[in-house]
C-alpha cells in the first residue's frame, strides 16, 4: 500500500480508501480474528488475526481500513488504538509450567481462558500464582495485555482460586464469572426492593379493573417460583373471552430507580442447571410481583374476545387486579386433560375451563400454522442434578398440550399488544425476526434432496415461511426430522428487539412484541411503562420524545444481553453434559450425525448430548471431507459417514476442562 499525496487517503490496488478514524467495539472469535462495527455508521469491518493488536473481546477500539468491501465480503481493517479496556479479569484453568527440580515448586504457569472469545492464554509467574495447582479454576487480573505484533504474551496475577473443576458448583461458578454475570444484588438495590415490596393496598387497587371474581390460574413448571402470567377463559355466545394477566412489575420498579438501573444492567434472568441469576431481587420476583394463589396482585391484562374459529374480534388492555385461584403445573394439567380421575376430582371447578383452553389453544395454533408459522419444536435437554449438584441424568424436556396451551395464549397476547400500539404509532419495543439468509436456505434446499424432499423457491430467490413449514411437516417422524429442523433453524436470522415493527418471520406475524414476562425480561418491563402511561393519558409529546431517545439503546442492549444469557446457559449445560458422560465411558449409544468437518464427525445422541468422532482416531483409513455431499469418506475403504445418518457410538473421552466429548464408532 502506498500513500496518496492528498491528505487522509491511501491507495489499495489502484483504489483510493478514505482513511478516517473509525471507532467501535471489537468482537473476537475463537479463531483469533474479529469484527468491529462502526459506532457512528453501522458498517462492519473484518479484522484479521494479525491485525488485532492487543485488543480483547468487547474493547472499544480505533481502526483504519486496509481493504475496501467487495461484494458481500466485508471491508478489512486493522486496530490502531485501544480506546477503552472492558476486560480486567478472566476466568480460566491454571496450567502449571516448569517445576523446580530442587523444591518441586512451580516456576510459572498459564491461565487458559474459559470464554472462547479470549483466544490467548495469560502468563502468571510463581509469585503471582497464589499457590494455584495444575487444573484449578482461577480468576486472573490482567496486568499487561501484551503485544501480538511483538510476540509478547499478556501477563496477570491470580486474585482468586475457585477450586477444582470437578468440585460441586465450581464448574457453573466459573462460567458465571467468565461472562461477568452478577452473583448478588448491591445493598442499595436490596434495600429499595424491600421498601417497594409492600402488600397490595386499596389505594393501589383504586382505578383498576377488578378481576378478582374471575376464575384465574397460573400454569408453570414444577420447579417454578416466580409466576408472572396467569390466564382465564370464559365461554361467551359464539366464542370465548380469553384473559392473559401479567404481573404489573412496573408498579414496583420505577424508571430511573436503583432497581431499574440494576434490571437494565442485567437485561434478563439467566437459568442455569443449579441456580437462577434473576433480573430482580427475589423479594419482588418470588414475592409481591409473583401471581401466587389466593393473593391479590396488580396486573396488566390483555383481554381478547375470540370467535368460534379462535380469531380475535376485539381486545382491550387494562390495568387490573386479580386473585389467582390455583397454582397449576404443566404435569398436572396434562394429567387432567388425559383423564386422571383423582386430579379431575381435586380440581373439578376448573376442569371444564381447562378442556376449553385446550380447544381454544388448538384453534389459535391452527390459525398461526395457516399463516405460515414455523414450529421448530426442537427437543431440549433437561439436566437433573443430585443433592451434591452433580449430573445424575440428562433427558428430553417434555412438551405437551399444557405447555403448548400457555405458549399459544402468550403468543396471541404478545401479537395483540404489538398490533394495538403499532397502529397508534406510539414509541415501542418490538420483537422482530428478519427473513432467513437465502444462501443458507439454498444450501438447505440442496441438502434435503438426499432425503427425497423438495423446496420451491420464488423467482426472486426468496423462500417463504410456508415452504419451510411444509418441509418440516414432511420430515416429522423420520430419522432426519431433528437434523432438518436444526438446519432450518440455523438458516434463520436471529430474533432481536427493535423500535421498528418489521415483523416476525418465524411466527409469520406482522406485529409482535414481548409483553408477558416483565419479571425476567427488561423489554417487557419497559413497554409496560409505556402502556400504563398511555392508559393514564400521561403519554404526552415530551414523554414520547423521551422514549424515542432511549428505546433504541434499550433494544440493542437487551438483544446483546439476551445473547450473553444464551451463551452462558448453553456453556453451563454443555459442562453438565460432559460431567454426565464421564460416568459412561465405554458405553454405547445410538445417535445421528449432526455435523461433518475435516477434523471430525459430530454425533448427537437421543438425549441431545453431542460429541465428536475425531477423524485422526479413525485409524482404519484416511478420511477426508466431501463438502458437496455433506459426508466424510475413506480413501481406501470407501466408507462414508453422511450428515443425518444414524450411527452407533462408544463414549471414549469426556473432558470438563476442555468441555469436550469424544466418541468412537461402535464395532
Amino acid at each position: 500500500m502506498k500513500k496518496d499525496k492528498r491528505k487522509n487517503k491511501k491507495i489499495h490496488n489502484g483504489k483510493r480508501i478514505k482513511s478516517r478514524k473509525i471507532k467501535g467495539m471489537f468482537q473476537a472469535t475463537p479463531a483469533g480474528f474479529g469484527f468491529v462495527k462502526d459506532e457512528s455508521g453501522g458498517q462492519e469491518f473484518f479484522i484479521p488475526a494479525d491485525s488485532t493488536r492487543s485488543a480483547m473481546h468487547g474493547d472499544l477500539v480505533e481502526i483504519h481500513v486496509t481493504k475496501p468491501s467487495k461484494g458481500k465480503k466485508s471491508a478489512e481493517a486493522e486496530v490502531t488504538h485501544i480506546i477503552e479496556r472492558v476486560t480486567e479479569t478472566i476466568v480460566g484453568t491454571f496450567e502449571a509450567g516448569i517445576k523446580s527440580r530442587r523444591t518441586g515448586d512451580i516456576a510459572f504457569g498459564f491461565v487458559i481462558p474459559d470464554n472462547k472469545h479470549y483466544t490467548d492464554d495469560i502468563f502468571v509467574s510463581r509469585e503471582r500464582s497464589k499457590g494455584a495447582k495444575d487444573g484449578d479454576k482461577v480468576v486472573v487480573r490482567i496486568t499487561d495485555y501484551g503485544n501480538k505484533s511483538r510476540n509478547r504474551k499478556s501477563e496477570g496475577i491470580i486474585t482468586e482460586i475457585l477450586g477444582d473443576i470437578n468440585s460441586p458448583g465450581v464448574d457453573i461458578t466459573s462460567v458465571v464469572r467468565s461472562y461477568g454475570l452478577p452473583e448478588s444484588f448491591p445493598k442499595e438495590v436490596r434495600l429499595e426492593a424491600e421498601r417497594m415490596a409492600l402488600p397490595v393496598s386499596e389505594q393501589k387497587i383504586r382505578g383498576r379493573k377488578d378481576l378478582r371474581d374471575i376464575v384465574t390460574i397460573t400454569i408453570d413448571g414444577d420447579d417454578s417460583k416466580d409466576f408472572d402470567d396467569a390466564v382465564s377463559l370464559v365461554k361467551k355466545n359464539n366464542g370465548w373471552e380469553l384473559g392473559v394477566h401479567i404481573a404489573d412489575v412496573s408498579e414496583y420498579v420505577k424508571e430511573g430507580s436503583e432497581l431499574d438501573r440494576e434490571a437494565l444492567k442485567r437485561g434478563t434472568s439467566v437459568y442455569l442447571p443449579d441456580r437462577v441469576i434473576p433480573m430482580l431481587p427475589e423479594i419482588l420476583s418470588n414475592g409481591i410481583c409473583s401471581l401466587n394463589p389466593d393473593e391479590e396482585r396488580l396486573t396488566l391484562s390483555c383481554i381478547m374476545t375470540l370467535d368460534e374459529k379462535g380469531k380475535v374480534k376485539k381486545s382491550r388492555i387494562t390495568e387490573s387486579v386479580i386473585r389467582s385461584r390455583y397454582r397449576m403445573t404443566y404435569g398436572n394439567v396434562q394429567k387432567i386433560l388425559d383423564g386422571d380421575e383423582t386430579l379431575i376430582k381435586r380440581y373439578e371447578d376448573i376442569v371444564p375451563m381447562l378442556i376449553d383452553m385446550r380447544r381454544v389453544s388448538g384453534l389459535i395454533r391452527m390459525r398461526r400454522v395457516k399463516h405460515g408459522a414455523i414450529d421448530f419444536d426442537l427437543p431440549e435437554a433437561e439436566i437433573i442434578l443430585d443433592e451434591d449438584g452433580r449430573t445424575s441424568d440428562v433427558r428430553i424436556h417434555e412438551r405437551n398440550d399444557a405447555t403448548k396451551l400457555i405458549e399459544d395464549f402468550m403468543l396471541l397476547a404478545n401479537e395483540t399488544v404489538a398490533s394495538t400500539f403499532a397502529a397508534m404509532g406510539t414509541p415501542f419495543i418490538y420483537r422482530i425476526h428478519d427473513d432467513p439468509d437465502e444462501d443458507r436456505i439454498r444450501e438447505l434446499a440442496f441438502f434435503v434432496t438426499r432425503f427425497g424432499y423438495h423446496m420451491k423457491q420464488k423467482k426472486d430467490g426468496n423462500t417463504g415461511a410456508k415452504e419451510l413449514q411444509k418441509l418440516i411437516g414432511e420430515a416429522e417422524g423420520t430419522d432426519a426430522e431433528r437434523l432438518i429442523r436444526t438446519l432450518a433453524l440455523r438458516a434463520m436470522s436471529q430474533a432481536k428487539y427493535s423500535t421498528e415493527c418489521s415483523g416476525h418471520f418465524g411466527l409469520a406475524m406482522e406485529y409482535y412484541t414481548h409483553f408477558t414476562s416483565p419479571i425476567r425480561r427488561y423489554p417487557d418491563l419497559q413497554i409496560h411503562r409505556i402502556i400504563k402511561e398511555y392508559l393514564r393519558f400521561e403519554l404526552d409529546d415530551a414523554r414520547a420524545a423521551h422514549y424515542r431517545e432511549i428505546l433504541g439503546k434499550i433494544a440493542d442492549r437487551s438483544s446483546s444481553l439476551e445473547r450473553r444469557a444464551d451463551d452462558v446457559e448453553r456453556e453451563a449445560d454443555k459442562l453438565k453434559m460432559v460431567e454426565y458422560m464421564q460416568k459412561h465411558i465405554g458405553e454405547e449409544y445410538d445417535g445421528i450425525i449432526s455435523g461433518v468437518t475435516d477434523w471430525g464427525i459430530y454425533v448427537e445422541l437421543q438425549n441431545c448430548i453431542e460429541g465428536m468422532i475425531p477423524l485422526r482416531d479413525m485409524t482404519d483409513d484416511y478420511y477426508e471431507l466431501d463438502e458437496t455431499r455433506y459426508q466424510v469418506r475413506g480413501r481406501a475403504t470407501g466408507k462414508r459417514y453422511g450428515l443425518g445418518e444414524p450411527v452407533r457410538v462408544e463414549v471414549i473421552r469426556a473432558d470438563k476442562v476442555a468441555v469436550e466429548i469424544d466418541f468412537g464408532i461402535a464395532e
